[in-house]
């Protein structure tokens, strides 16, 4: 007869005693990699499962992907720290966790004063067999239509709002840095038609008048 599988229970957390750092369903954790001259992998906590005496630690895990993981591969708007929340969900044990991080909102991200070694970002579910993403389209921004890279510097036109890249408008990053008030070629040429139409119609205007007078 074949030995019944021990009884296993959920914890509603666990301590890893090797970096000290107690875990709990939702929280986000690096976890050692097969191959040691890769990057920690990134992995949101499912579920912890111990034997009934209460080793034998599991974890349940969602994995993150980091761009070039995926099928596209890295591409020019991804971030340094960009993760993709996938949907490939795995067992590992409890000794393979590094460490705790932080994989924030797009929009959370982009706020923070500071980015430290254990804070990344998370804007698209990626999944792994079709290589599809959720959302599958977010803005784009200035004149290449690219969407935003919080890595990289841009500067805003107080004309229209958008954002644009140095590179993209003749500015060097130097420039880029000192500018109080920009305008882009668009909004500049249409202030221009403005300022010409509110001359030619106050010429016009005096036009009219004269003529008026003429009359008298």
């Amino acid at each position: 007869m074949a030995k019944a599988k021990p009884a296993r229970r959920t914890l509603d957390s666990y301590t890893v005693k090797h970096i000290n750092k107690t875990i709990r369903p939702g929280d986000c954790v690096l976890m050692r990699p097969s191959d040691s001259s890769k990057p920690s992998y990134v992995a949101r906590v499912e579920k912890i499962e111990a034997d009934s005496r209460g080793t034998n630690v599991k974890i349940h895990v969602r994995w993150y992907y980091r761009p070039e993981e995926s099928i596209g591969g890295r591409r020019q708007f991804h971030g340094s720290k960009e993760l993709f929340l996938s949907d490939h969900f795995d067992i590992q044990s409890a000794d393979t966790i590094e460490g705790k991080c932080t994989v924030h909102s797009f929009k959370s991200y982009t706020k923070l004063d500071a980015v430290g070694n254990d804070d990344f970002f998370c804007r698209f579910e990626y999944n792994s067999s079709t290589g599809a993403f959720n959302p599958d389209r977010v803005a784009v921004y200035c004149k290449c239509e690219m969407p935003y890279n919080p890595d990289d510097l841009m500067v805003q036109c107080e004309g229209c709002s958008d954002w644009f890249h140095p590179t993209c408008i003749d500015m060097t990053q130097e420039e880029a840095k000192k500018v109080d008030h920009f305008y882009c070629h668009e909004c500049s040429s249409e202030d221009q038609k403005k300022l010409h139409n509110s001359h030619v119609s106050t010429r016009n205007a005096d036009a009219k008048v004269d003529t008026k007078r003429r009359r008298r």
